[in-house]
């Protein structure tokens, strides 16, 4: 029998998410992969959402989102970026940002439009490029004095005449990076220059450290009035499983999103909406203090993985660490971490998944540091096994064994 998927789908198979989920749940290993936490959001937080459904807010909400919520948004909008939204017409509530970032991409590309991404990207960018029948073009981003930037000539040579949309994700996963004031200007000058709309996944945008300010493009000169801003409640208060994002931008772009997000989920659900209301607007406190700490599990994963002889690039922000495998002697990431259950009792994400081009990816592993201090000092005495299983090319297949 031929396979019914859509052509342009066929490419795309189970999430790497998945898979290695699927992986330490079956080997029991320590799972540093997914990058969702081990400890829930704030109580008042957890409560209100509770408090809601014994309301009886367990039936549509309107459409564009509850107006607490889009209230909310709009409210830190201005008080954290001095940036003035509408909550009637210009924020719309997603279910999550992976559906705002599926939405909008085939709200504004016709089939053979172009999407520039930053690779290695966040697998759904493909996959909602491809479901709109838009072609990717890829800008890499490599390591330079430790962190993970483009170059601006590569970027501008990206551009070309069917060129739609250019997607930022800053702080960006899986790399860690936080594009600087300089970085943003490039992006932005592009845009304004050929008349491109922004689309920004921002979902990390107060999990950075070391200082480091995140910078929305939207406030940048010429560019709220052609950026789509998307956030999320799931990484800023820990509750990824609620899937409640959202959007902010001009009213003409929001209605184009809006038109399409009505057929893909119609509205999200109601009770998470009033419960990240009441986050946005008494929880960002508690934000700070996950912060902080986020900041010191980095630090401790990433001596830790020093130590066991991976070359680390230090974040700065997100839940994630980089990590160069070349130095313990491997140089395929996907096999590395299909095997890793067996050779360290450790799950992490081949960085190579997320590239147009997996071959410029293939020696880079993503470890996630979103998880309790035991469970990383764990999973760092584990991988301290992996020091001598490396061997040049790849694995001996009895590395497993001898490991286990």
């Amino acid at each position: 029998m031929n396979d019914p998927l859509v052509a342009r789908m066929r490419g795309f198979g189970t999430t790497i998410f998945a898979e290695m989920s699927a992986l330490a749940a079956r080997t029991g290993s320590i799972n540093l992969g997914q990058g969702f936490p081990d400890t829930d959001g704030p109580a008042a937080m957890l409560e209100r959402a509770v408090s809601a459904i014994r309301e009886g807010a367990n039936q549509y909400p309107p459409g564009p989102g509850v107006p607490e919520l889009r209230r909310a948004v709009s409210e830190h909008r201005k008080d954290h970026y001095g940036l003035d939204y509408d909550p009637d017409g210009e924020i719309l509530v997603t279910v999550g940002a992976t559906e705002a970032i599926a939405a909008t991409v085939l709200a504004l590309c016709e089939p053979g439009d172009e999407v520039i991404v930053f690779e290695p990207y966040y697998d759904s960018y493909a996959a909602s490029v491809a479901l709109a029948g838009a072609v990717l073009r890829p800008v890499t981003l490599r390591p330079d004095q430790g962190r993970f930037t483009f170059d601006p000539a590569e970027l501008r040579a990206a551009v070309g005449p069917r060129t739609r949309l250019v997607l930022v994700n800053s702080p960006h996963n899986p790399t860690g990076t936080v594009f600087t004031r300089a970085e943003l200007e490039e992006i932005a000058a592009l845009c304004r220059e050929h008349d491109l709309t922004a689309v920004t996944d921002e979902v990390y945008e107060h999990l950075t450290f070391d200082g480091v300010e995140h910078i929305p493009p939207a406030t940048l000169p010429g560019m709220r009035e052609r950026t789509v801003m998307i956030s999320s409640a799931g990484k800023t208060f820990s509750v990824t499983g609620w899937k409640t994002g959202w959007i902010c931008g001009p009213a003409d772009l929001v209605r184009a999103v809006q038109t399409v997000k009505q057929f893909l989920t119609f509205t999200a659900a109601a009770p998470w909406q009033l419960a990240a209301a009441h986050a946005l607007r008494h929880e960002l406190g508690w934000v700070a203090s996950l912060r902080a700490d986020l900041e010191s599990k980095r630090d401790r994963l990433t001596a830790g993985l020093s130590a066991a002889g991976f070359e680390v690039y230090r974040p700065a922000g997100t839940y994630f660490v980089q990590t160069d495998i070349r130095p313990l002697g491997f140089t395929d990431g996907l096999a590395l971490t299909r095997e890793l259950p067996s050779l360290a009792g450790v799950v992490a994400i081949p960085t190579q998944v997320f590239y147009a081009r997996p071959e410029r990816g293939s020696h880079f592993v993503r470890f996630a540091f979103c998880k309790k201090d035991e469970v990383i000092d764990e999973a760092v005495s584990r991988l301290t096994r992996l020091g001598g299983a490396g061997g040049g090319g790849g694995f001996d297949p009895g590395d497993a064994d001898r490991a286990s």
